[in-house]
């Protein structure tokens, strides 16, 4: 492959103007996992480096109250919110979705989870004597207290009550649309597939679906009209490190899903994974936020370069930072 000619870091910083990050996670958080910055910061930056707007993750809050805090603080800048259903709510709990959509500015997404999905939870643990063990079974309290309250979508029959009241509200209120969550790409496409029976419209397969998900599993989703997420964070060296500070209890810091190492393929499978599945169906965001790592903005200007780098040109990259997120928050013009 030949190196694409024009690429400088002044190309990377014009393609930042007007570009949306749909996925940081500033503070606060748990004294274990500290923050970068705070929202406040997060969004000047933002804003100073010519972005449009951010859109923040709080696994412990439904986070349009810091957006609503944030914009009466912050102009000429747009920060969005929303609410993940991760086990500190409950897990599926339509009360606390029905409560998001009227708090703050109102929430923008609806996530089903991250640590707080079954597939992943199930799947976290640590390294016990050479040999990787899910906290699972270290620990009957986390079976007890988390997986006993994980979300797990049904991939057969009608959907149970909860999950059933949920979807109806997606489709009653189409500005907020739905984010997979942490769940497996079997259940991301029954969500998908549900959107046909319940008429709910915007759907973002989470970048950690995308990550372990085939080629041909993602065509398929894009097909059905879903947007494919690719954060930067997936792909970062602090990948390779523990990652789990949602818990409280210091035991239960895990690696991610049994990671021992990075992704398969790392950083050029995204460029090659997107090619196949057409920037128009993608989004480029960070999951940014975490103290080890550099700000979310330069974070998405690293991926910025890391694509131009790839082969993925000027035009499909503000496609898939720029063009498909103001679809997907409503803000075409």
């Amino acid at each position: 492959m030949e190196l694409p000619e024009g690429r400088s870091v002044k190309m990377t910083m014009e393609l930042l103007q007007g570009a949306i990050d749909i996925h940081v996670h500033p503070g606060p958080h748990l004294k274990s996992s500290p923050r970068r910055l705070n929202p406040f910061q997060t969004a000047i930056e933002a804003r100073d480096a010519g972005m449009r707007a951010i859109v923040l993750k709080d696994v412990f809050e439904m986070s349009n109250g810091t957006a609503w805090l944030v914009n009466q603080q912050v102009e000429d800048f747009q920060v969005f919110g929303g609410l993940m259903l991760n086990t500190i709510y409950g897990g599926m709990n339509p009360r606390a979705f029905k409560t998001a959509i009227y708090y703050g500015d109102g929430a923008k997404y609806l996530d089903f989870g991250a640590h707080s999905t079954y597939y992943q939870a199930s799947k976290e643990g640590r390294i016990v004597n050479g040999k990787f063990v899910p906290l699972s079974e270290l620990y009957p309290k986390f079976r007890e207290e988390e997986l006993s309250r994980c979300i797990r979508i049904p991939l057969e029959g009608d959907p149970d009550p909860a999950l059933d009241e949920i979807l109806t509200l997606l489709a009653e209120n189409p500005h907020i649309y739905m984010d997979t969550g942490h769940v497996s790409p079997e259940e991301a496409m029954r969500l998908i597939e549900l959107k046909a029976k319940y008429g709910y419209k915007k759907i973002v397969v989470s970048s950690s679906v995308a990550k372990v998900s085939t080629v041909s599993q993602l065509k398929e989703m894009a097909r059905k009209g879903a947007f494919i997420e690719f954060t930067f964070g997936a792909y970062t060296a602090a990948n390779m490190i523990p990652l789990t500070h949602y818990y409280v209890e210091k035991e239960y810091t895990s690696i991610d899903e049994g990671l021992s190492g990075g992704p398969e393929g790392g950083i050029a499978a995204v460029a090659r994974t997107i090619s196949e599945i057409g920037p128009k169906h993608c989004i480029m965001s960070t999951d940014f936020g975490r103290y080890a790592l550099s700000t979310p903005v330069e974070g998405l200007r690293q991926f910025i370069a890391c694509m131009l780098d790839l082969g993925i040109g000027p035009d499909d990259i503000r496609l898939m930072v720029k063009t498909n997120p103001e679809k997907l928050l409503g803000l075409e013009k």
